[in-house]
């Protein structure tokens, strides 16, 4: 524990000083000032002795596990919910969510942050979704015999509970009551280091991402952009996905093809490293939060965040962002549209519904603009093999729907 804590230490100081001119950071920062006073004031104005509390990393994590809050919330009216995240991306974006009781920064995971929190929330139980091993934080929830699950998990090789190093992180899976896994893969990792406290379940996104689909509501400025043309919607996308954007439209040089980009930083340098790149390629665009359309622009620019689950329906194909970053984002949203997607990169293989998406041909990758745009212009000519995508897509979704009912009937609350 001695190196994990040296290291969680640095990383506090390290995003503090980082704090000074990247605005994430700062957020970061300012997020957990004073959190010990703030919190003990808002869990005691819940006055509730039934705190469940829900962790997230970030905006996904908390789409993964959205519909199991949604869902508890409707099953235990009587509790409280405390939902907590780690990034100032989800926190931004989901603060003033109606779904819970009290939302918040996860502080720092060291031993006396973790004692403190739990101590000041009491929680009957706790959930943690998908990636999130704070060892600190895991060790006093046992220390007091307070019930943890963690949802949606999936585990691959790479991870460090399989490798030499990892007996702490090994440690830290046997402090859950069930982990609840995405597929049988993960659990035959498991089973090789001698965890059998886990459940194969599924992924809750697809519930999400469904939920989102049949809830679908109009965007009438992104419905007159698009009319009656072909769509290339871009989402999630870094600078570097951008560069490779505009160089595949240059070279589809479709007149009957519009792209929408969507980038996964809205703030304003960024948008404006985006306009300066279509504009030194002489490509006119549209910005979104201009509320209005110059009729010869081919590209919109969409500069709010919480549209793209909601653009991915008017596309043709989708390109996702991510893959000369961090890891591409999330497919699920457009493929339940039924929407062929393209991304980059070959590490796609961390990711279990990239590579299932490629295995059902509703999904390619690509390394090049060259191959993004042989891959927009295969899947926009050949009707045929759309059709294909889309029965095999409505079948994806039909099987892999329902995780957090299998959850819920699993899930001890009392």
């Amino acid at each position: 524990m001695f190196l994990y804590n040296l290291v969680i230490y640095l990383y506090g100081l390290v995003i503090k000083l980082a704090s000074i001119n990247k605005l994430k950071a700062k957020q970061w920062v300012a997020g957990r000032k004073n959190w010990r006073e703030n919190l003990s004031k808002k869990i005691t104005a819940l006055n509730s002795e039934n705190i469940l509390w829900v962790h997230c990393s970030s905006y996904g994590e908390f789409e993964q596990g959205r519909p199991l809050i949604e869902a508890i919330k409707k099953k235990h009216p009587g509790y409280k919910i405390i939902l907590s995240f780690f990034s100032p991306s989800g926190y931004e974006a989901f603060k003033d969510w109606a779904g819970a009781d009290l939302i918040c920064y996860l502080p720092l995971d060291t031993k006396k942050n973790a004692r403190d929190f739990i101590n000041i929330a009491k929680p009957k139980a706790s959930i943690f979704i998908k990636y999130e091993f704070w060892l600190n934080f895991l060790f006093e929830l046992e220390k007091q015999n307070i019930p943890t699950y963690l949802v949606s998990a999936v585990f691959k090789p790479h991870h460090p509970f399989f490798r030499w190093y990892g007996g702490i992180f090994r440690r830290s899976l046997a402090t859950f009551n069930k982990l609840f896994i995405q597929d049988e893969a993960s659990g035959k990792l498991l089973e090789k280091i001698d965890i059998k406290n886990y459940e194969v379940c599924g992924d809750t996104r697809f519930d999400r991402v469904i939920e989102v689909k049949e809830n679908f509501v109009e965007l009438p400025l992104i419905k007159e952009f698009c009319g009656n043309e072909k769509i290339l919607v871009a989402g999630s996308t870094w600078p570097g996905d951008e560069e490779l954007l505009v160089e595949a439209y240059k070279l589809l040089n479709l007149p009957d093809l519009k792209l929408i980009i969507v980038p996964h930083n809205v703030e304003e340098k960024d948008i404006a490293k985006l306009t300066a790149l279509l504009t030194s390629n002489e490509i006119t665009y549209n910005l979104f939060s201009e509320q209005k359309l110059n009729k010869n622009a081919k590209v919109l620019v969409v500069d709010k965040i919480g549209l793209l689950s909601q653009i991915y329906h008017y596309a043709s194909v989708v390109y996702i962002g991510g893959g000369l970053n961090e890891g591409i984002h999330n497919c699920l949203e457009p493929a339940v549209y039924y929407k062929p997607v393209v991304f980059y990169g070959d590490d796609y293989h961390k990711y279990n519904e990239a590579t299932e998406l490629i295995d059902l041909k509703a999904a390619k990758n690509i390394s090049s603009a060259t191959g993004l745009s042989d891959e927009v212009s295969n899947f926009l000519n050949d009707k045929v093999a759309l059709n294909g995508i889309e029965n095999n897509l409505k079948s994806y979704f039909q099987k892999k729907s329902g995780t957090t009912k299998k959850v819920m009937a699993i899930l001890k609350l009392t």
